[in-house]
């Protein structure tokens, strides 16, 4: 089973993703842990914060081992550039914050079959 770490700080916002997808029966666990998320790989799941600026699109990138898992980073909807420096440092898809608000579960399953 694909493990989904979910890296943030935002206790708030990040336990509620981790209750909706907890019913959907996802396993997600929600770290702070850079070195924790260095141990996933392939068919895993990193879904990463980069709406607080506590992450770096660029740090979390490279400090996955290969095989990489996938990657799925939100930012805030008005700092362009956090969405451009992550696709660039090779973070797969990077939505902003609401959309994963909006359509977290359907976001992580289609990582999730894309990582399978």
């Amino acid at each position: 089973m694909a493990r989904v770490a979910l890296l943030s700080r935002d206790l708030l916002f990040a336990s509620r993703l981790q209750a909706e997808l907890a019913g959907a029966g996802i396993d997600v666990e929600l770290t702070a842990s850079l070195d924790r998320v260095a141990e996933l790989g392939a068919g895993d799941l990193v879904v990463v914060d980069l709406a607080s600026g506590d992450f770096d699109a660029a740090t979390v990138a490279s400090s996955l081992a290969a095989p990489a898992p996938s990657t799925l980073a939100y930012y805030s909807h008005v700092d362009g550039a956090v969405r451009q420096a992550a696709l660039a440092a090779g973070i797969e898809r990077v939505v902003p914050r609401s959309r994963l608000a909006r359509e977290g579960l359907t976001l992580v399953r289609s990582a999730l079959a894309d990582a399978g």
